[in-house]
């Protein structure tokens, strides 16, 4: 059989997304890439079982899985999740090689702490490895063991810790800002409260921290209670579309540590946006949290490990 581990991560993504196209958004990769893997899956592997794997239900449904593509779906989790740990159990035994995981926008937290462990780094050669991770894929990441370490910001309700299998360095804990070209007269400011983000123009992502938020606020069907006006995958995308000659006028939900970057010039788009703290005047407070993320099992290791020595970095 020559099916490959890519095939088979491209088809639990079309079963936990119930399409090709949402697969492809989720693996960032092209559709028709996707699907191509779908239709030679289905062809090799529903001429070997005799059932074909997914059932295509026309155009804008969801594929139906049929009782063999279910079975080979929990097969495929099951053969990724151990090649995983396979890995790591290597990786971790010749302690040669430690991958963080950093946004964009926490890229910097890395830089002294870098510096720290360099020259030990170097005399033990020990590789660290910088790997880019969206804001969405913070703790999966981490949890399917595909980084040791990820710097970013996840979005929970106020008061709440992070999750019970992660240890946390915090960096900071804040509600999101609001970045805008409304003028003055259609959103006076200096503040916008959540309950008012119903009737104001929104940009917004799919997913990640700040889809988190809205969900927390106004429930999973958010998308219908908001005034959706463009819909974005990346803030540098967001904020090119607001300052863009083109007639969006709306308001872009970002960090608080983004909104500062933008109002003290620090980024190359955003010129000209107004930043406005948001205020929390609903029941679920939510929070962004930024720092330093670990899988808690990951904690009791020696603390001459690389990681350990790197996480101990972050402390200092």
């Amino acid at each position: 059989m020559d099916t490959t581990l890519d095939q088979l991560r491209s088809l639990i993504a079309v079963r936990d997304t119930g399409s090709a196209l949402r697969a492809a958004r989720l693996l960032d990769r092209d559709q028709s890439s996707v699907q191509k893997q779908i239709d030679t899956l289905n062809r090799n592997l529903g001429a070997l079982c005799g059932e074909p794997l997914v059932l295509k239900q026309g155009r804008g449904r969801d594929v139906v899985f049929t009782g063999t593509g279910e079975a080979l779906v929990e097969a495929a989790r099951d053969t990724l999740e151990n090649w995983r740990d396979r890995i790591r159990m290597c990786r971790d035994r010749a302690g040669a090689l430690v991958v963080v995981g950093t946004t964009r926008f926490t890229l910097g937290a890395l830089t002294s702490v870098g510096a720290v462990v360099a020259d030990e780094f170097r005399r033990r050669d020990v590789e660290l490895r910088i790997e880019h991770v969206r804001s969405k894929d913070v703790l999966p990441k981490l949890r399917s063991k595909e980084v040791d370490l990820v710097c970013g910001s996840i979005a929970l309700p106020e008061g709440h810790g992070a999750p019970a299998d992660c240890e946390v360095r915090e960096f900071s804990r804040t509600g999101p800002s609001v970045l805008t070209n409304l003028s003055t007269r259609l959103l006076p400011g200096p503040e916008v409260k959540v309950s008012a983000l119903r009737e104001l123009p929104l940009v917004v992502p799919d997913h990640g921290l700040i889809a988190d938020c809205l969900r927390g606020w106004f429930g999973g069907d958010h998308r219908r209670q908001l005034n959706i006006a463009a819909q974005i995958d990346a803030v540098t995308y967001g904020l090119e579309l607001l300052c863009s000659a083109l007639p969006v006028r709306g308001c872009m939900l970002v960090t608080h540590g983004i909104g500062e970057m933008v109002r003290d010039g620090r980024m190359a788009t955003g010129g000209g946006l107004r930043v406005l703290p948001v205020v929390n005047d609903t029941p679920v407070r939510m929070q962004i949290l930024t720092g330093a993320f670990r899988r808690r099992d990951d904690a009791a290791r020696d603390g001459s490990h690389p990681l350990s020595m790197l996480w101990a970095a972050l402390a200092r």
